[in-house]
């Protein structure tokens, strides 16, 4: 799977981390930086990782800053991108079943790379349901979107 991977500095040590064990389980890396610790803006980043979602060059992201929060909630401005900052590992596979999560978030400053390991894990292995249910509340959610547009 091709993954878009970002952050600003405050989550740019474990988005390194990250980047190299989807790279060791055989995925394709789009990483959009940070690429130092140098002072940076999550919703620059947030920016990056969602547009790379959206324009079909990733599958899906991972998206890390400090807490996770700023870079959610910036990463939910773009349209057709459904971000959650999740810490674990259900919420990280339920999101996707039921949500169809295309942007997991993570703190970089709140978890260490072994649970975020087992995150990216549980997302990138889960699959949206398609149940009549989590379908039709997804329709709602792009019918937000656009009625706020």
């Amino acid at each position: 799977m091709r993954i878009v991977v970002g952050s600003d500095h405050a989550g740019f040590a474990l988005k390194q981390e990250v980047a190299e064990c989807l790279r060791g389980d055989g995925h394709e890396v789009l990483d959009v930086g940070t690429h130092s610790t140098a002072p940076t803006d999550y919703p620059d980043s947030a920016e990056a990782v969602g547009n790379a979602v959206r324009e079909g060059k990733a599958e899906r992201g991972v998206l890390i800053c400090g807490s996770g929060v700023g870079a959610s909630a910036a990463a939910n401005k773009l349209p057709g991108i459904r971000a959650a900052v999740c810490h674990d590992t259900y919420s990280a596979h339920q999101g996707v079943e039921h949500d169809d999560m295309n942007v997991l978030v993570l703190g970089g400053r709140i978890i260490g790379p072994a649970l975020a390991f087992e995150l990216v894990r549980a997302y990138l292995s889960a699959q949206f349901s398609n149940e009549d249910r989590h379908v039709r509340r997804l329709q709602k959610l792009k019918a937000l979107e656009t009625r706020y547009r």
